[in-house]
């Protein structure tokens, strides 16, 4: 499960004391929500049912999903269906190719979700070999289900901008930027993140 509301508070806390603007931020809007999803090959394929669609596009095709892979997301049942099966549940060609992708790596014993190496670059490596999984999916993957303190998705939009924000920046700092920027933000660049998503539309900012 992802960092839960004391883990993010603490790791706030830590950040606050040498980062005047995360202090002042934190006063004015308070903590972020924890951000949790179930950890296991089901989120990630649902990742990857998500890609480029809305929310309720995704949702949609999720429940059509369901009716053939079961809630549990069966990685042999998805390898087993046709692809006028998946095409019903609005998976295109490329998104098929994607999940079967990473179903065949969960049932060839590749990739165990219950196991992934406890380095974090190492971790991101192995999620990143999954058809149509980047770098961005395999952090927030990391940080959302399985709650790891450190990850600083540094290519995300939203961080960038939150950041800037946070920072006091002239202009949105580049993934390169953002890296260097939280650097001294170790091992907490976790709560961070959840931060800048916290800021990033936040009118009192």
């Amino acid at each position: 499960m992802g960092l839960s509301a004391q883990a993010i508070e603490k790791g706030l806390n830590a950040i606050a004391q040498t980062t005047p603007g995360i202090a002042d931020a934190l006063e004015r809007v308070g903590y972020p929500e924890p951000r949790i999803r179930a950890r296991g090959h089901a989120t990630m394929l649902r990742t990857i049912v998500g890609q480029q669609v809305s929310v309720a596009a995704a949702s949609s095709m999720w429940a059509k999903m369901v009716g053939v892979v079961g809630e549990e997301a069966d990685p042999a049942a998805l390898i087993a269906a046709d692809f006028d099966t998946l095409r019903a549940c609005g998976l295109s060609r490329q998104k098929q190719s994607y999940a079967r992708s990473l179903c065949e790596l969960v049932l060839a014993g590749e990739l165990d979700f219950t196991a992934l190496p406890a380095d974090d670059e190492e971790a991101i490596t192995l999620l990143t070999r999954i058809k149509g999984i980047g770098r961005w999916s395999a952090e927030i993957y990391l940080l959302f289900a399985e709650g790891r303190p450190d990850i600083w998705p540094a290519g995300d939009l939203a961080v960038q901008i939150g950041l800037g924000k946070l920072l006091g920046l002239p202009e949105r700092p580049s993934e390169k930027q953002t890296r260097v920027l939280a650097e001294a933000w170790r091992p907490h660049r976790g709560a961070a993140a959840i931060f800048t998503w916290h800021c990033y539309n936040n009118a009192a900012l």
